[in-house]
């Protein structure tokens, strides 16, 4: 089964008063394209994280997250009471030494605006213990992308199974036309040279001119390619995943069948058919860019 490169996962877990969350989310590409936003604490695991992901994912701009939220009880900043303390002592002694009144005003929002009074305390170092939660937050939210993108994979592959069926049934609408063409087009041509009076014409070399105008026009090789790729189409879908380059390819070449077949379709029925076996084309062209 084919995987779509679009997905999101999102995944979570407590640690010691506070909320791990990995988040996760891909659309396509041609190659990985990985950005990653990771908590300071965690910084130093990010090649380890990236490796995870590129291993598992393989291709698509994914954008990667990894964050902490705390509870209220410890998402306060802390003040520093030592810092506070000190700058109070300083400025009374200022106020000694220099004979000054003390300020009439309360003083406690002017000192919780000076330097440091006000320190976020981090962990400079992650502990081992916590590093097992948060590679396994961001695991399971790489699992639940992959989830996603089989979802998405089996849906895009029932819709490129009905376009295949589509241009199939299609195909096999232009043989009546194209019998009824060829006798056509040889009516056409006796009816012109009867047409022209006291001609003398060569049967021989008539037949071998009809012959020859009628091969340009036969289409039989471009119906027997194009049925052989839409085969090899649903085929290659039944091989896994990592199939989207080949894919696309293949419909490349089902285009220039169709496209062919367009230029040497000389009446409108059959001109009609091209066009929706172009448009039903299209529709997996669009689609198939977001297979991995």
């Amino acid at each position: 089964m084919i995987l779509s490169m679009t997905g999101y996962g999102k995944a979570s877990a407590e640690f010691r008063g506070k909320k791990i969350t990995a988040e996760i989310k891909s659309v396509n590409s041609k190659a990985l394209d990985l950005q990653t936003r990771i908590a300071p604490i965690y910084r130093e695991k990010e090649m380890e994280l990236r490796a995870m992901i590129s291993n598992t994912l393989e291709r698509g701009k994914v954008d990667f997250s990894l964050y902490i939220e705390r509870d209220d009880a410890n998402a306060a900043t802390p003040i520093n009471r030592a810092v506070l303390k000190s700058y109070v002592d300083q400025i009374r002694d200022i106020v000694k030494d220099y004979d000054l009144d003390e300020p009439e005003e309360q003083w406690m929002p002017t000192l919780l605006r000076l330097p440091d009074v006000l320190s976020k305390t981090e962990a400079v170092e992650l502990a081992e213990d916590e590093w097992d939660v948060a590679r396994g937050v961001a695991e399971a939210a790489i699992d639940a992308l992959m989830a996603f993108r089989r979802q998405e994979g089996a849906a895009l592959q029932r819709k490129f199974e009905e376009k295949i069926a589509n241009i199939t049934s299609l195909l096999a609408q232009i043989e009546p036309f194209e019998t009824a063409r060829v006798e056509k087009i040889r009516s056409r041509i006796v009816e012109g040279l009867n047409a022209i009076p006291e001609v003398q014409v060569d049967r021989n070399r008539l037949e071998q001119e009809m012959i020859y105008y009628i091969e340009k026009l036969d289409i039989n090789e471009e119906k027997q390619r194009l049925a052989n790729h839409l085969r090899y189409f649903s085929e290659t879908m039944q091989n896994g995943h990592g199939q989207g380059k080949k894919l696309g390819f293949i419909a490349q070449e089902m285009g220039r069948e169709i496209n062919t077949t367009g230029s040497k379709s000389n009446i409108a029925e059959m001109q009609n058919i091209v066009v929706k076996m172009k448009d039903e084309l299209e529709q997996i062209k669009e689609q198939v860019l977001n297979v991995m």
